[in-house]
């Protein structure tokens, strides 16, 4: 029997005011934005927000890598110094509660946000540390991996694997966007060339998928890390002669990587550039064909209302091509507000994310790279890494609050897994790629990881949970990524234990994690 299966295999009709949307959706329709565009023109009259909800759309902060925990919010002051670092730490508007001392901005505004510091990984030792095995566990909201996989076999598709939605497609079934024409979960500003595992519909099927968008440019770094154009690679060699660029002992050329300006992004699978968005005829010839050349097994039942609903795509298309409507179009918005957020990969995507809240768009995930710090740690946390999400993240929240749209957007964000409390060379005397001896970090650790909690309902200035001397181990009570997914639902006003579908209509349980005490209000 497959897991999660609910306790009481039976509806509960209090909660399925979703049933009308969720059948809308089973309309034959064309696969646009991730779900059917005929199926959102009739969201818009059909939808009902669910009752007691707190939040309308969420924000997920993806910190790939894993982000260390002492480099973070829960730095150990008193600690020896192979545990507590290279750095120091900077008071909180919390009484007793400091961060890292690189993170000035967000500290001063701890007031807005909330930290869950004991968050951690509940599956086997060989799962728990690896980015693959939590990757899925993180975006799925679960703590077990489908059965018959490992750490290798997660990040490929595999034939009868009985997977999970991701916490993104679970909203996309139950609160879709009220938003005519957008999809209810964007990925951005780098999603298609990511294998983060979990991110997929699994057991609903494709029509849930979110849309994952491409908006930054190419980024050539080795080992890529960072927010373009101030990406970075740990394996960058402290000798500054050989730092990237264009001179003649450069390790690699990063010239050709340094616009940090987004480009508008793909729709159905299709490049969209600006000359075909004013050739109303050639993009829809190229719609058309697109689809139509799609798997049989994708195609059945798409087309129903291809025809009927390919204008107003098309109408959709011209639409967002420019103007205000288009939420991918920064140039709209003023150089204060920009410079607010910062002019890097990670600003202009959480400025994006703003646009796609206010556009109606249900969740925007944001994927943030560079955050494995096995080596050079200490030199890219507080020359990269740090200083970029406190300036990026910071104006996020100071935008939100200004507007008003905190209360009604829950942010929430942290990686995979935590690092280790010791800190060590990956491999005693080994080499990096740029060949330079291995200089000190901490490594995967999934027994605990700090997440970070903003508006739609969470109580702020909390710090909830508390770990052991050395950052590495909680010692009140941990939570799971089940209880994360629980968290999410319950502030978006889908009970936890209510009752999904897959396409065969057998029922399972939404989460089996219970939200986090003391956090939501």
């Amino acid at each position: 029997m497959p897991p999660f299966l609910p306790r009481h295999p039976r509806c509960f009709p209090g909660e399925h005011h979703l049933l009308g949307r969720r059948e809308l959706l089973r309309v034959g329709s064309v696969s646009l934005f991730g779900l059917g565009l005929s199926a959102l023109l009739r969201l818009q009259a059909h939808a009902a927000n669910p009752r007691h909800a707190k939040a309308k759309s969420v924000v997920f902060i993806f910190q790939s890598g894993g982000p260390s925990q002492h480099e973070t919010f829960d730095p150990k002051p008193d600690a020896p110094a192979e545990i507590r670092g290279e750095y120091g730490t900077t008071q909180t508007k919390l009484p007793g509660v400091r961060f890292c001392e690189y993170l000035p901005r967000l500290a001063a505004r701890s007031d807005l946000f909330s930290v869950v510091r004991t968050m951690h990984h509940t599956t086997g030792r060989e799962f728990r540390n690896e980015h693959n095995s939590c990757m899925y566990l993180l975006h799925t909201g679960t703590t077990e991996l489908p059965p018959g996989d490992t750490n290798a076999s997660i990040v490929n598709p595999r034939q009868g694997r009985f997977e999970w939605p991701s916490i993104g497609s679970l909203l996309a079934y139950a609160r879709p966007s009220d938003m005519i024409g957008l999809p209810s979960v964007v990925e951005l500003p780098r999603a298609n060339g990511m294998k983060y595992p979990g991110r997929g519909p699994g057991i609903l099927g494709p029509r849930y998928a979110r849309w994952g968008v491409d908006l930054a440019p190419v980024c050539r770094a080795p080992d890529a890390a960072g927010s373009c154009p101030n990406c970075f690679s740990h394996d960058d060699p402290n000798d500054p002669a050989r730092a990237p660029g264009k001179g003649p002992k450069a390790w690699w050329d990063n010239s050709s990587c340094r616009n940090p300006s987004f480009k508008l992004p793909d729709i159905g699978g299709i490049a969209i550039e600006e000359s075909l968005l004013r050739d109303r005829t050639s993009l829809l010839q190229r719609l058309d064909a697109h689809h139509r050349s799609q798997d049989a097994a994708e195609k059945s039942g798409t087309f129903a209302s291809w025809d009927a609903s390919r204008m107003q795509a098309m109408n959709l298309l011209s639409t967002m091509s420019n103007g205000r409507q288009n939420p991918f179009d920064l140039t709209q918005e003023s150089q204060r507000v920009r410079d607010q957020y910062g002019h890097e990969e990670w600003g202009q995507a959480f400025l994006v994310a703003r646009r796609l809240v206010e556009a109606g768009v249900r969740m925007v995930q944001v994927n943030l790279r560079g955050w494995d710090t096995h080596q050079n740690a200490f030199r890219d946390l507080k020359g990269k890494l740090l200083p970029s999400i406190d300036r990026c993240l910071s104006g996020f929240l100071d935008d939100l609050h200004q507007r008003g749209l905190l209360d009604e957007t829950l942010v929430v964000m942290c990686g995979e897994m935590g690092r280790t409390p010791k800190i060590s060379p990956i491999t005693a005397g080994g080499k990096n790629a740029s060949g330079e001896v291995f200089t000190p970090g901490r490594h995967h650790w999934g027994d605990v990881f700090p997440c970070f909690f903003a508006g739609g309902g969470v109580r702020p200035g909390r710090v909830i949970g508390q770990t052991d001397r050395d950052g590495g181990l909680p010692v009140t009570e941990a939570y799971t990524p089940a209880d994360l997914a629980a968290t999410i639902f319950h502030l978006m006003g889908i009970d936890p234990n209510s009752e999904f579908h897959d396409a065969q209509r057998r029922p399972y349980r939404f989460s089996q994690g219970t939200p986090i005490r003391g956090l939501a209000g």
